[in-house]
């Protein structure tokens, strides 16, 4: 029982699916985990997943550095001298992400980790958002991934056939550089792949919570009870702190590593007599544009859901006022007409903020945040009720959170005065800028 309920994350194809297409897009993610070969149903399955990720993650770059090993034989173009930190950076961001998707699907499953358990219960247009961003998400990842891949090949093919010569083989010369050049390829290809995994999976949890709070939004355009309001926010407060607490390791290990491995790439290219050309320092281009994107949308997603889950804040109290300054007390304790009614709720519409209906508000505006006043309803909660509300959802705002640190725009910011403070200490030690 205790199996069933907790499933993998290579669930089986008779798992119950809601989503459309007759469930494609889980069985995108199982064909995609079945690459990166990511599975602990059972023990054979957890010994095969470990032995791909050791021999494609420590074996091939290791075999890699002391096979290939041509210091003496290559000439310049040919030499490696930025091989090594390369390899460490994939093998370390990729034992981070093996090791995190490990645990998770040990605790989890693909259902409940992407609370796929619980969307089913949801609106019809939260179930076909969250389906839409499921079918974009493989795309994300081949747009993100693909380029640098592509890229990365075309350099080894160029190392491979330009330097046949001058690079150590065995056997055959020509089986023995495509062996080789296959095999790092698909180290490559893995390691940057497990990494954006488990970013993308970030990001489609946190588009799913975004849906919710659209969702919740429009609690205040209709007669509701503040204990509804307040366990809907709950909920979702919930909801948002078990997603911080699963992922609160992997993003700040990531971003301490990304920062670390870019500094240090940066103290090696910057340094007195660095050798630095093209043919020499892509590879750490390539691998910094692939860390750095994989950072970047843990991050935006973070500070994105964060931002939404804020406004929340505004559109309570933009509720609680248009409620106060449509409210009947003025009607002298009679009860109030249809006419009255339909009155006080135009109101709302009536008010003028400044600005003309032509005015243009961008894409920025949406159920959360805008600049609408809200219909109010002639049984609306009482004031104190209201105030009360109001006087929570300020006290207890819901985000992404670190360790206890809100993963908001502020925080962003921090970071990069930080980042951008190490770089420039750098810069000032190797070339006295």
């Amino acid at each position: 029982m205790e199996h069933v309920e907790r499933g993998n994350l290579l669930p089986k194809s008779d798992n119950p699916d809601y989503l459309t297409h007759e469930g494609a897009q889980l069985r995108n993610f199982r064909s995609y985990l079945r690459w990166v070969y990511v599975d602990h149903s059972n023990v054979r399955s957890a010994g095969l997943s470990w032995s791909v990720f050791f021999t494609l993650a420590y074996v091939v770059p290791i075999l890699s550095h002391f096979l290939l090993d041509c210091s003496t034989t290559c000439d310049h173009d040919h030499s490696r001298p930025y091989h090594v930190p390369v390899q460490i950076s994939l093998s370390a961001f990729a034992t981070l992400s093996f090791l995190s998707l490990s645990l998770w699907d040990r605790k989890y499953g693909l259902n409940k980790f992407l609370f796929l358990d619980k969307v089913s219960d949801e609106s019809l247009k939260i179930q076909q958002g969250y389906a839409e961003q499921m079918q974009g998400t493989m795309k994300l990842i081949l747009s993100w991934g693909l380029p640098c891949f592509i890229a990365e090949c075309a350099y080894k093919i160029w190392w491979y056939v330009s330097g046949a010569s001058q690079i150590p083989y065995y056997g055959d010369i020509y089986l023995s550089s495509i062996i080789l050049c296959t095999l790092e390829l698909c180290s490559w290809l893995y390691r940057t792949s497990i990494f954006f995994l488990v970013c993308v999976l970030f990001r489609l949890i946190c588009y799913l919570q975004i849906l919710r709070l659209d969702d919740f939004a429009k609690v205040f355009q209709r007669e509701t009870e503040v204990g509804s309001i307040l366990l809907e926010h709950l909920r979702l407060r919930r909801n948002l702190r078990i997603i911080s607490h699963r992922f609160r390791a992997f993003v700040l290990a990531s971003l301490i590593l990304v920062t670390a491995s870019q500094l240090i790439f940066l103290l090696m290219v910057t340094k007195p007599h660095a050798d630095v050309d093209v043919l020499k320092a892509g590879e750490l281009g390539l691998v910094s544009i692939s860390l750095v994107s994989g950072l970047f949308i843990l991050l935006r997603s973070a500070t994105k859901i964060t931002h939404k889950a804020h406004s929340i804040t505004a559109l309570a109290a933009k509720w609680h006022i248009c409620a106060t300054i449509n409210s009947f007390d003025n009607i002298d304790g009679e009860t109030p007409t249809t006419a009255q009614v339909v009155t006080a709720q135009a109101i709302a519409a009536n008010i003028s903020w400044g600005s003309s209906s032509d005015d243009e508000v961008g894409d920025e505006e949406d159920e959360l945040d805008n600049t609408k006043l809200l219909p109010i309803y002639t049984q609306t909660i009482s004031f104190h009720k209201r105030q009360a509300l109001v006087s929570y959802v300020e006290n207890n705002r819901a985000g992404i959170t670190v360790f206890g640190f809100m993963l908001d725009r502020t925080w962003l910011h921090s970071i990069f005065g930080v980042q951008l403070a190490l770089c420039l200490w750098l810069l000032n030690k190797t070339v006295g800028v």
